[in-house]
């Protein structure tokens, strides 16, 4: 036999294929390589999601091909195989399987889902998810649901040393409420940590004990990483909020606050006083959008002379504020005085200001009225304004003029009568004018200073305002004056009739200040005579301030009612008549009850009219 020359290949099963570079590979197993040379089809459409066994197929096809492939792309998928085995694969896994279970969520390991849970807020949420199964219930309700919300006093040490400890279980918490030492209201706290601890809470000193409750909520707080509501109404306490609030700008997801203590009026000395001249790095709240500062009617750490020194150095944190809310309580006698606003308008900038709050507060009557008007200038965004700014009267007095295009946005305005002519006779140079429609807080005295306001409303307002709520009114012409100004209202509410001393002497009490002025008890009101005056409010739909229809009261139990109660049944529909013939738009009135969460409603069908009594939230 030549050197040269091979022997044949043998025919049988056992014999092998050399490939040059591999290991030999079976005869048999050659021939399952060669059929799975084929190309497989990449296009996901072409694949039925219900046939699982061409799927399978295809998959086995699309694997057994692997090994065929020569050099570096031997068992390597390309991209589009690798997307076509991954929708192969979710076509035959519904059909693969034991149970159901075995496909759901609740197959992720417990620290996933419990991070998963993390980032749900609502204890609704949270509730509903719990019903899904016992695992989820497992995972919810020990660490989560009972924590999102805690209310609790600062005494509650075993809360805040429990948090301190579990640092996992404090990073649960969204919304935390610190209640008042004297409130008798329930606790909402975990119910795993109910006990109490004595060692904790006993020292020998009271003002240590003190000390110790403000170390403790300091250090529950830093941990409170996911915190995004913080309410202090602490009010019977030597604790100050000053203490508690570096501890909250650690919190960077808190986006709401809200501070009712004596407290944070009281001046004190100036927190920059001592700071060095080196500049430092201001810590700041970025995702907090509204905040509250308000006295409570205590007059425990109340002072003769308020400020709003530390009010200004919290906001100084808090550069995104949407709603701020600034309100004082005003204190009897004439040694409490209200506290100055000048510096807090005059250093105070929020561009993404949407709603602001001032309650009681004092301007200067120099530079306070021109504070005011920069500020507001500098605030294009504000939509809801509700401002309480007092100062010196007299005919000497200065008046508040605002910039040309203050408060563009402005749509809701509670103020007194004369800041509100303010901001109708400021010139807005927008297509459509200023967009106010609803107007608070204005009071009609029957003198010749309503004559301005009636005016700027019958000029600049009377196309835009359809909401009007006053404070007070005296006589039937000045209504009939405003609803020749403001002829498209929907909602009229009058408050409350004032009248002098005397009962027509409504000049000399206003004259002589609030104090001698008092709420008339208005008597049943003539329907005729209010019905005309409605009938020229054509899109009037809801009138507050009189109570136009007679007490009824309920049926006893047999079903039967005296004949004085039927009388005024019917007297009660022919009101409803006559408003409903007088004021085709009218539904929604005042009971005959002192109470608000009263409403008498007006139901139209076809010509017959009736009227229903119904709750509201007050």
């Amino acid at each position: 036999m030549s050197s040269r020359s091979r022997p044949k290949p043998s025919k049988s099963t056992g014999s092998a294929v050399q490939v040059r570079g591999k290991p030999p590979v079976p005869a048999s197993s050659s021939r399952v390589l060669r059929r799975a040379l084929h190309r497989v089809d990449t296009n996901l459409n072409s694949y039925d999601r219900t046939d699982p066994f061409t799927a399978l197929n295809t998959l086995l096809k699309l694997f057994s091909s692997l090994a065929t492939r020569i050099g570096g792309c031997q068992f390597k998928l390309t991209p589009e195989e690798h997307k076509l085995s991954m929708h192969l694969l979710s076509i035959v896994e519904p059909f693969v399987g034991l149970s159901q279970e075995r496909r759901s969520l609740t197959r992720q390991p417990t620290e996933l889902l419990d991070a998963i849970v993390l980032q749900i807020d609502s204890k609704r949420d949270l509730l509903s998810l719990a019903l899904s199964c016992k695992h989820m219930h497992s995972i919810v309700f020990p660490r989560h649901y009972d924590y999102r919300v805690i209310k609790a006093k600062v005494s509650s040490l075993r809360l805040w040393n429990y948090l301190i400890v579990n640092r996992s279980l404090a990073r649960n918490v969204r919304v935390l409420e610190i209640l008042d030492e004297r409130d008798t209201g329930p606790e909402l706290l975990p119910t795993d940590i109910l006990g109490t601890d004595t060692d904790l809470e006993s020292t020998d000193d009271e003002l240590g004990l003190h000390a110790k409750q403000e170390r403790f909520l300091s250090s529950a707080l830093s941990r409170m990483t996911m915190l995004q509501a913080f309410m202090w109404s602490c009010n019977h306490s030597p604790i100050s909020i000053d203490n508690v609030w570096p501890s909250l700008l650690k919190c960077h997801s808190l986006g709401q606050i809200v501070i009712n203590d004596n407290l944070i009026f009281n001046g004190g000395s100036d927190d920059n006083a001592d700071v060095p001249t080196t500049k430092k790095r201001q810590i700041v709240l970025p995702h907090l959008r509204s905040a509250a500062f308000t006295s409570t009617k205590h007059l425990y750490g109340s002072t003769r002379h308020p400020s709003l020194n530390r009010v200004s150095n919290m906001l100084n944190n808090c550069p995104n504020l949407e709603d701020l809310a600034v309100g004082y309580t005003q204190r009897r006698g004439n040694d409490y005085n209200s506290p100055i606003a000048d510096d807090l308008l005059l250093c105070g900038r929020w561009p993404h200001l949407r709603s602001l709050t001032l309650t009681n507060l004092w301007c200067s009557p120099h530079t306070g009225f021109d504070v005011t008007a920069t500020f507001l200038s500098s605030h294009a965004y504000i939509q809801v304004l509700h401002i309480d700014l007092s100062t010196s009267s007299g005919p000497n007095a200065a008046q508040l003029v605002l910039p040309v295009d203050s408060l563009p946005r402005l749509r809701e305005l509670k103020s007194s009568r004369e800041f509100a002519n303010a901001v109708l006779q400021c010139p807005c140079t927008a297509e459509n004018g200023r967009p106010l429609e609803i107007i608070k807080g204005v009071r009609l005295t029957g003198l010749g200073s309503d004559d301005r306001f009636l005016h700027n409303l019958k000029v600049y307002g009377s196309s835009s305002v359809r909401r009007l709520e006053l404070l007070g009114w005296h006589d039937m012409e000045d209504l009939k004056r405003l609803a020749e100004c403001a002829p498209k209202l929907n909602w009229l509410d009058l408050g409350k009739r004032f009248i002098g001393p005397n009962g027509n002497a409504i000049v000399n009490a206003c004259a002589e200040g609030p104090s001698s002025s008092r709420l008339a008890p208005v008597p049943h009101a003539n329907v005729a005579e209010w019905a005309t005056l409605l009938s020229s409010l054509g899109d009037l739909t809801t009138f507050h301030g009189v109570k136009l229809f007679y007490e009824v009261t309920a049926a006893d139990p047999n079903g039967s009612i005296s004949a004085s109660e039927r009388s005024r049944q019917r007297k009660n529909e022919e009101i409803a008549s006559v408003l409903a013939w007088k004021c085709p738009k009218l539904r929604r009135l005042d009971h005959w009850e002192e109470n608000p969460g009263k409403v008498i409603v007006l139901i139209r069908d076809g010509e017959k009219v009736r009227y229903e009594t119904r709750r509201v939230k007050a």
